[in-house]
């Protein structure tokens, strides 16, 4: 009634009208047989336990299993890796986390990427860590070979859990690589969540939702870090390209459709061995930053609500990710933001970061809105923040007195289940034994094993117990294949809209077109990394030649094309302070904001100057545009904020805006063979006054721009090509 399958990393058996089983070679772990089944058993010790038995409940294997975890494996279940980078490359994220192997730094290993690195070996033995976060990797390849030694390792160790891997959305393009229908790539390529929103088909993001889990599960990935449903009603946060904008029923449907996509088993319409749960993000709605300040710094570390609006951020987890159409119900995690929700917290008079917070976590997600799933805090809640201004400290707001053991404990009373980016065992038992002298052994033996039974669900429910591992060969095929890169193509597509276009467009093949390199200012990455003053080809010349002739001189030329993106400026230096985040391009003196901030007066930047780094990409349009007047001048705008075009729109006599797109996608639409079809997932405002005076929590409450010839810029406007 069963077969068995060689495949080279692990050995996968099939039980005829049962469930499919997986693992390593060499494992110490056997097969049982009974009733003409094989199960595996996972704890060693020779007899079938009611949770290796996949024909019984979720319910009862879960309930078995929690009985026999010791409270070293409960806090080791609640710990989530800091990020994993399986890669040869250079990134920030790989400089900061990469490990050693064999005591050696990767550079003098003989080894491959795909070998498990001596921390990662650590936590899973030593921490008894279940859940890791994957961020860069090589190939498909190198993830599903890495995937699938980390399942070894943490098969033979306590019963047999299987790891959780996690990833945070990456489906993102590369501007200059091109599409190809026959060729495929290291994974499908969609435009940035906003790009998705303007779509404003719900179908274009479940479409993408189940391709992502298809390719997800190809490399081993078991948990998606998204999607990212907070309300975007404050314009200037660095966080607003990974939204769905600012429309609480398009955010809501689109919520919706991204967790049906990833979640359900198309075989059974619920959970099942090709399901990916997700982490919906961020409770109670991470958009309200006030003045558009973002809490992964401490100088953002507050969110505020002059509207009174805060029950409308609630409604996409509410009415979209809680009330899911498929079977799997209702989303399997939710992440709490980092912001503390400035006196929302009327019932405790607590301003905490929202991770530590009781009353939004548990009387309001658990007990009022009764949700039973996973709530894991945001990477690196509990640790120190010396500097107001460090992407990699920890972002202990309104905790900041308390010890990284007292936060553990505060997280935990709060109702938290996990711990985001934390990879020590020590300070979860250590709130433990706070909660034995202050609750009782029994009563919080009983919270422990409460975060337990819903931490393995999320394993149970998506297969990983019956089989974690992958077969590399198949993903390799599957990723990024021909079908799925296509589909993303003309989603990309789908998502540019054409805010203005005056006789312009299309632009018929081989017209002569002149791009002018960009001008950027020296200016700091997320990560505090000083990017150099430079000078960079927006395009590839190979690419443009596709469909039109690239000429070096615009006296040569019949039409301009200038692409630009959203303006770039600081919001704090450790000189100046805080500063204006701004939405033009040219210098802004801060008269309209506020004199006094709503959280904290000493984060006043009211009268203060900026000026956005990109300067001379807006200036270039308007210096081009005076010279040569009588041609036809194209912009293409890579919006990451909403943008206030007033500096140059009567210049333009074509405005596409695109959300992370391929240039080749761009290319198909400025010549016609595709039209575009995208609508503006938010306002564009008229000016920075507007901006100032709106309300950071309440959408559509600005001034929209009206172009020269009086288009509004407002949301769901979107031109098309005549």
């Amino acid at each position: 009634m069963y077969t068995k399958e060689d495949k080279g990393q692990w050995i996968k058996i099939v039980n005829k009208n049962g469930a499919n089983l997986g693992v390593a070679k060499n494992s110490p772990v056997e097969f049982l047989e009974d009733d003409g089944f094989l199960f595996k058993d996972l704890n060693q010790n020779g007899k079938l336990d009611p949770y290796e038995d996949w024909r019984l409940s979720l319910d009862e294997r879960i309930e078995d299993l929690v009985e026999r975890l010791s409270i070293e494996q409960i806090a080791g279940l609640m710990l989530y890796s800091s990020h994993q980078a399986v890669s040869t490359g250079e990134d920030a994220f790989t400089k900061n986390y990469r490990g050693t192997y064999q005591g050696k730094e990767f550079a003098d290993y003989d080894g491959s990427i795909s070998d498990l690195s001596d921390q990662q070996k650590s936590y899973i033995s030593k921490e008894n860590i279940r859940h890791f976060l994957l961020t860069v990797v090589d190939s498909p390849e190198v993830s599903a070979t890495w995937s699938n030694n980390l399942q070894a390792v943490a098969e033979v160790n306590d019963l047999g859990i299987p790891v959780n891997i996690s990833s945070d959305p990456r489906h993102s393009t590369h501007a200059d690589t091109e599409f190809n229908a026959g060729a495929g790539g290291d994974i499908s390529k969609w435009p940035e969540q906003l790009g998705l929103a303007a779509t404003f088909d719900p179908n274009v993001v479940k479409e993408f939702a189940d391709i992502a889990r298809k390719e997800y599960r190809a490399l081993g990935i078991t948990t998606a870090l998204s999607p990212q449903i907070d309300l975007a009603t404050e314009p200037r946060w660095m966080r607003f390209d990974g939204t769905f904008g600012e429309g609480v029923d398009l955010v809501t449907a689109m919520a919706q459709a991204y967790c049906d996509g990833f979640q359900t088993s198309k075989d059974t319409n619920a959970w099942g061995p090709s399901s990916v749960n997700t982490m919906t993000k961020h409770w109670p709605g991470g958009g309200t930053g006030e003045a558009g300040r973002d809490a992964h710094f401490g100088y953002g570390k507050y969110a505020v609500y002059p509207g009174n609006n805060s029950n409308q951020h609630l409604q996409p987890f509410l009415n979209g990710a809680f009330n899911l159409q498929d079977g799997t119900q209702k989303t399997a995690a939710v992440m709490p933001y980092y912001s503390i929700s400035y006196q929302i917290d009327q019932q405790n008079k607590e301003n905490v970061g929202n991770g530590y917070s009781k009353y939004l976590v548990t009387d309001l997600l658990r007990d009022k809105y009764h949700f039973d799933g996973v709530i894991c805090t945001d990477w690196q809640l509990t640790d120190d923040a010396p500097r107001l201004d460090d992407f990699f400290a920890g972002k202990p707001w309104g905790v900041e007195d308390l010890t990284i053991a007292q936060r553990h404990y505060k997280a935990l009373l709060a109702g938290v289940d996990q711990f985001g980016g934390n990879n020590e065992l020590a300070p979860v038992l250590d709130a433990f034994y706070r909660g034995v002298k202050d609750f009782g052994e029994a009563a919080f033996t009983k919270r422990f094993r409460a975060s337990a039974q819903r931490l393995l669900r999320n394993i149970f429910q998506v297969g990983l117990f019956e089989n974690p591992y992958v077969d590399v060969e198949k993903s390799c095929q599957l990723v990024g294949n021909p079908s799925f890169m296509e589909k993303g193509y003309k989603a990309q597509k789908k998502s540019i809209v054409l805010l203005k276009n005056q006789g312009t467009l299309p632009i018929q093949k081989n017209t002569k077109v002149y791009i002018p390199e960009n001008q950027l200012e020296e200016q700091e990455d997320w990560f505090g990394n000083t990017i150099p003053a430079r000078v960079e080809d927006p395009v590839q010349t190979a690419s443009v030649n596709q469909y039109f002739e690239r000429v070096t001189n615009p006296d040569e030329s019949e039409v301009i094309i200038c692409f630009i993106s959203s303006p770039m400026t600081p919001s704090y230096q450790e000189e100046e302070g805080y500063l204006p985040i701004s939405l033009q391009y040219g210098p802004y003196q801060a008269t309209e904001a506020r004199k006094k901030p709503l959280a904290d007066e000493s984060r006043s930047y009211f009268n203060k100057t900026t000026k956005a780094t990109n300067l001379q990409t807006m200036k270039q349009i308007n210096d081009l545009k005076q010279k040569y007047p009588e041609k036809k001048l194209v912009v293409v705008m890579n919006l990451k904020n909403p943008t206030i075009v007033a500096e140059f729109e009567t210049s333009a006599d074509a405005i596409l805006a695109e959300f992370g797109v391929q240039n080749q996608a761009i290319f198909d639409v400025l010549s016609g063979q595709f039209y575009p079809q995208g609508r503006l997932p938010f306002q564009m405002p008229k000016n920075m006054t507007t901006v100032e005076t709106q309300a950071e929590d309440i959408p559509f409450d600005m001034d929209v721009y009206i172009d020269s010839v009086g288009h509004a810029y407002d949301f769901g406007f979107g031109l098309k090509m005549e």
